[in-house]
C-alpha cells in the first residue's frame, strides 16, 4: 500500500476502489499517527504519521489496500483512538468480554461489503396508523423461553416477526443499537452514555457482522410492513454537525424510518430543516400523556380534564407517541402490583430509578394469590390497554406488556442483564388470553377510523353532519362531570369527521359504579357493543337493549358502535343474544356494585 494525498472531508474513512481516506478531528499541537492492522490482529502492521492538516483535521490516503484484509486505530499524543466515524468495530463481539483500546484489543472495521437491498425503503406509513412496540434487541429474545436461534441478537427480532404482525404492530422502536461500552462499574445494559455512533453493535449480531445483520433485520421488518425507528440519544459532548451526520447516515445506510432524539441535546430544528431527513420520523419522549392516564386508571381525582384532552391529542405535529409504559419505570404488570419500586437488585441501596410512579397494587405489595386482587390487577392491565390503544394519539407498547412481562418491582433495570431485564416469553401461554385482548383492541383500532384521525379533532361540527367531532358526556348526555371528584367520562366520536361508524366509550375508573348516558345516534342506527373490561373484545358486537344509558361498574370501560339498523336485522337471533348479553351486563354490574 502506498501513502497519498488525501481529503479533509468528509470525515472518518472514504473508500473508492483500492484507495481509501482517513480524515480525523485532532486537537492542535497534538501528534497522530494512523494504525493499520491485519484483520483481526493486535499488533500494528503498519504506522503512518498524519502531518497533513486543515484546521484541526488530520488526513491522507492510502492507494493499493484491500479494505477487507486491514482494520485501523488512530494514536493521539500517544493515545490508542479509536475512529469515532468507525462504521463496525471489530474485538467486541462477545457481549460482556471486557476489551483494551490501548492494547489494541479493539479496531475500527474498513467495512466495504456491498448489500442488495433488492429495493427496499423506508416505509413511510402515515403516523397516524402506526401501532409501536418498544424492545431491548438484546433482552427481547435473550431469555431462553423466546425459543429463537439468535437469541439478543438482530436476527432473534426477525425471528419474532410473525408475532409483531399477528399481534398487529407496524413499528419497532428499538433501544441503543450503536456499540456502546456495557463493561463499567455497573453493567451497561441499556446502553446509554458514551457511544461509537456509527457502528452497529457487534455483540448483537448472531453472525458477528453487525452491519450486514442489522441491515437484514430492517430489510426482513419493511417486508413485514413494520417500521424501525432507533434510539439516538446522543450525549452532550457529541457535535451537532456529527449528530445529523450520524442520522443521515443511519437513513441511507440501513434505511432507518425513524429516530427518537432528546431536544435538550439533539439540534431540532436543524434536523427537521434537514432535506435528506424530511420524510424521517423525528421523535422525542414525553411524559404527560404517561403520567395522565396512569393517575386517571388509579382513581386520582381531578384527572378527567387532561383525559379529554389526551384522548384526542394527535401526536404527529409534536412528534410524540403515547406509552402507559416505556424501559425508564415500571412494566404494565408491575404498575398494577407495586406501590413503590423494589431496585434493591441494582446495587445503589434502592436510590436509584423514578420515585413517583402514580402506581397501585391493588391491595398487596407484589405477588399474591387472593383472586380478588388478582382479578383487580386484570381488569386494570386491560383498562390501562384501552386507554392507550382507543386514544387518538399514536400509542407505543412495551415489549411484553401484552402478556404480562414483569420485572418484579425494579423500575430502573438499567444494569440488569439477566431474567428481571429480560422479556420472559413463558409467560405468553400463562396471559394468552391478555395478549389475545390485546391483539383484539388493536384490530378495533384499526377497524374504526374514529380512533386513528389523520387531524386532531376539535369538538366541533367539520363533518356538518349536526354533532361534533367529538363530545363529552356524564350520566346526562352532553354534560361533561368535569368535578374534581370525577373520575369517569364518556366520549362520543362522530363517523362523520374521520370516517367509518360513530364510536362511544364509556370510562369508569372510579371504585363505585355510574350510569352513563347514551348519546342519541341519527335514525336507523343503534348502539352495539364491541368490548369492555369484562367481556374483552367481542367476535361479533352485540346491540344493546337500552339504547339510552348503561351502567358501568367500579373499574370498568366499555366501548359502543353505532350502526344502521338494517345491519342488525341480517342476524334476529345475535340481536337478541346479543341484547340478553348486554342487559346482562348491566344486572352484574348492579349486583356486583351493591
Amino acid at each position: 500500500m502506498k501513502e497519498i494525498q488525501g481529503r479533509p472531508l468528509p470525515l472518518g474513512t472514504t473508500m473508492i476502489g483500492s484507495i481509501v481516506n482517513f480524515s480525523v478531528a485532532v486537537p492542535q499541537e497534538k501528534e497522530c499517527q494512523l494504525l493499520i492492522y491485519r484483520a483481526g490482529a493486535k499488533k500494528p502492521y503498519a504506522v503512518y504519521e498524519m502531518k497533513r492538516e486543515l484546521g484541526e483535521v488530520r488526513y491522507l490516503a492510502l492507494e493499493g489496500i484491500e479494505p477487507s484484509k486491514y482494520e485501523y486505530n488512530y494514536r493521539i499524543g500517544g493515545k490508542v483512538v479509536i475512529d469515532p466515524y468507525a462504521k463496525a468495530i471489530a474485538g467486541r463481539e462477545i457481549w460482556g468480554r471486557e476489551r483494551s483500546v490501548q492494547e489494541h484489543e479493539v479496531r475500527g472495521i474498513l467495512y466495504d461489503k456491498e448489500y442488495d437491498w433488492e429495493g427496499d425503503m423506508p416505509l413511510c406509513l402515515p403516523y397516524h396508523s402506526v401501532v409501536a412496540y418498544s424492545l431491548h434487541v438484546r433482552g427481547y429474545t435473550k431469555h431462553g423461553s423466546s425459543k429463537v436461534k439468535g437469541k439478543g441478537t438482530f436476527q432473534g427480532v426477525v425471528e419474532k416477526l410473525p408475532y409483531l404482525t399477528d399481534l398487529g404492530i407496524n413499528q419497532i422502536q428499538c433501544m441503543p443499537i450503536y456499540d456502546f461500552e456495557e463493561c463499567m462499574q455497573y453493567r451497561n445494559y441499556w446502553g446509554y452514555g458514551p457511544a461509537y455512533w456509527f457502528a452497529p453493535k457487534s455483540s448483537y449480531a448472531k453472525s458477528r457482522d453487525a452491519v450486514q445483520e442489522l441491515k437484514d433485520m430492517v430489510k426482513a421488518c419493511h417486508k413485514a410492513g413494520i417500521e424501525v425507528v432507533l434510539e439516538m440519544p446522543f450525549t452532550e459532548d457529541v457535535s451537532k454537525q456529527m449528530m445529523e451526520e450520524c442520522l443521515r447516515y443511519y437513513m441511507i445506510e440501513y434505511h432507518i424510518d425513524g429516530f427518537i432524539l432528546n431536544p435538550q441535546i439533539a439540534p431540532m430544528e436543524a434536523i427537521y430543516a434537514d432535506p435528506i431527513l424530511k420524510k424521517t420520523k423525528i421523535m422525542v419522549h414525553r411524559t404527560e400523556f404517561q403520567t395522565v392516564m396512569r393517575r386517571f386508571l388509579k382513581g386520582d381525582e381531578g384527572m378527567v380534564e387532561g383525559v379529554m384532552y389526551w384522548l384526542r391529542h394527535v401526536s404527529e405535529k409534536d412528534g410524540i407517541f403515547n406509552c402507559i409504559t416505556n424501559q425508564n419505570g415500571f412494566t404494565l404488570c408491575d404498575l398494577v402490583s407495586y406501590d413503590r419500586k423494589h431496585n434493591e437488585a441494582n446495587g445503589e441501596n434502592n436510590q436509584d430509578g423514578p420515585e413517583y410512579n402514580y402506581s397501585w397494587n391493588c391491595g398487596a405489595e407484589g405477588m399474591t394469590r387472593k383472586k380478588a386482587i388478582v382479578s383487580l390487577r386484570e381488569r386494570q392491565v386491560q383498562n390501562a390497554f384501552f386507554l392507550l390503544l382507543l386514544a387518538q394519539g399514536t400509542p407505543c407498547i412495551l415489549a411484553g406488556d401484552e402478556f404480562g412481562n414483569t420485572q418484579k418491582g425494579n423500575n430502573n433495570v438499567y444494569c440488569q442483564d439477566n431474567p428481571t431485564g429480560w422479556t420472559d416469553w413463558s409467560r405468553l401461554e400463562q396471559k394468552k388470553e391478555l395478549h389475545d385482548f390485546v391483539k383484539g383492541l388493536i384490530a378495533v383500532r384499526k377497524r374504526y377510523p374514529v380512533f386513528m384521525p389523520k387531524e386532531e379533532m376539535r369538538g366541533m361540527d367539520q363533518a356538518r353532519c349536526g354533532i361534533p367531532d367529538v363530545s363529552y358526556h356524564g350520566e346526562s348526555a352532553w354534560r361533561v362531570p368535569s368535578e374534581v371528584y370525577s373520575r369517569q367520562i364518556g366520549v362520543y366520536y362522530s363517523g362523520m369527521a374521520a370516517g367509518g361508524e360513530d364510536c362511544f366509550i364509556a370510562y369508569n375508573m372510579h371504585w363505585i359504579e355510574h350510569s352513563f348516558a347514551l348519546p342519541a345516534l341519527p335514525r336507523k342506527k343503534k348502539w352495539y357493543m364491541i368490548a369492555s373490561t369484562k367481556e374483552g373484545v367481542l367476535d361479533k358486537p352485540v346491540c344493546v337493549k337500552n339504547q339510552r344509558n348503561v351502567v358501568l361498574k367500579e373499574r370498568m370501560i366499555m366501548v359502543f358502535a353505532g350502526r344502521e339498523e338494517d345491519g342488525d336485522k341480517l342476524d334476529r337471533s345475535g340481536e337478541k343474544k346479543g341484547a340478553d348479553v348486554v342487559s346482562a351486563q348491566v344486572a352484574r354490574n348492579r349486583n356486583d356494585g351493591d
